[in-house]
């Protein structure tokens, strides 16, 4: 059986979708592995710069201290991050209504 011009169409359609799909997957993937790999590089500097600070890097107080001082850094920057995203959300949907 032929098929007609509009399953045709619905076919491209299709495949076209699943590439985008395939592509936005890769693409978040992409991004994901470079942000890994962008979170060991700054882990190891602020190793480095906690072992300046803390000749004995292997006590537990340094450790701590690390950790801590990590964890409220991470909270801050990804506070104000989402703030900055709720605030565009916010002022694209005023240009959208």
């Amino acid at each position: 059986m032929a098929s007609t011009k509009k399953e045709d169409e619905v076919q491209k359609t299709e495949a076209r979708s699943l590439k985008l799909e395939v592509l936005e997957k890769m693409s978040t993937l992409s991004a994901a592995g470079f942000g890994l790999v962008a979170a060991l590089a700054w882990n190891s500097a602020i190793q480095d710069l906690f072992a300046q600070i803390f000749p004995n890097k292997e006590s537990l107080s340094a450790k701590f201290a690390y950790a801590i001082i990590l964890t409220i850094l991470v909270v801050l920057i990804t506070t104000q991050l989402g703030r900055a995203t709720q605030k565009l959300k916010l002022l694209l949907h005023k240009d959208n209504s």
